[in-house]
């Protein structure tokens, strides 16, 4: 396979990298995509700089690992977004919020409806129609406090 990219020169280069990046389509991870820009990399030089295989294999190595870096701070950016940390916990994206009460709040218990579900709430008895900040999120139970 090596002795097959340097036969063909930059070329051998340009299609390891496009076939890298197609192996990434079939299979995402965001790690072929990598490896395949430094292919693509090593074979658009290879066109203005005529480097030996050795070299070629070293840029391609460098590339290769300067990606890793590039890729996590990308990576890392995209994930601190305020949506992504409630992917999973969207219980817990509702602290804060004010919602009025859809079934009075009796011996502790009562519900209020967020969007299109009907959320189990404690906290202090109020009547139906009341606005309650959510204060506590617990699993699929709220804590609520009157506004």
């Amino acid at each position: 396979m090596v002795d097959l990219i340097f036969k063909f020169g930059p070329w051998g280069w340009l299609v390891l990298g496009l076939v890298l990046v197609g192996l990434e389509v079939a299979a995402p991870g965001m790690f072929l995509f990598w490896l395949g820009l430094a292919a693509l990399l090593v074979g658009l030089l290879s066109f203005v700089i005529v480097m030996s295989w050795q070299i070629q294999l070293v840029v391609f190595a460098v590339l290769s690992l300067a990606a890793v870096p590039v890729w996590r701070r990308l990576s890392h950016a995209r994930s601190s977004s305020p949506e992504a940390g409630f992917l999973n916990r969207r219980s817990d994206a509702l602290v804060g919020r004010i919602f009025t009460l859809e079934r009075p709040i009796q011996d502790g218990v009562g519900t209020v409806r967020v969007d299109d579900t009907v959320w189990r709430v404690a906290g202090p008895d109020a009547p139906a129609g009341s606005r309650v900040k959510v204060v506590r999120a617990e699993g699929a139970s709220l804590t609520v406090a009157a506004v």
